[in-house]
């Protein structure tokens, strides 16, 4: 019983993320990956750069947060 309540748990919590990727999406086109506010991006004539810092803390944040989860609930 333990097991499936973990399972509901985790469902929901991936559910919940899923929503507010979505919600990003919406808010920024397609997730706004690369253009966050602290994204650099410089376009030049012939030249282009793109740093992604604030994307990058992002995505580590939440699979950090993810992999935490994850290790709570198998033991």
């Amino acid at each position: 019983m333990e097991s499936i309540s973990k399972a509901l748990i985790l469902a929901g919590i991936g559910l919940a993320l899923f929503g507010v990727l979505l919600y990003v999406s919406s808010k920024f086109g397609y997730f706004g990956l690369g253009r966050l506010p602290g994204d650099i991006r410089i376009d030049r004539e012939n030249f282009s750069f793109s740093f992604p810092i604030t994307t990058c803390i992002l995505i580590s944040i939440i699979l950090s947060a993810l992999l935490y989860l994850l290790s709570r609930f198998r033991g």
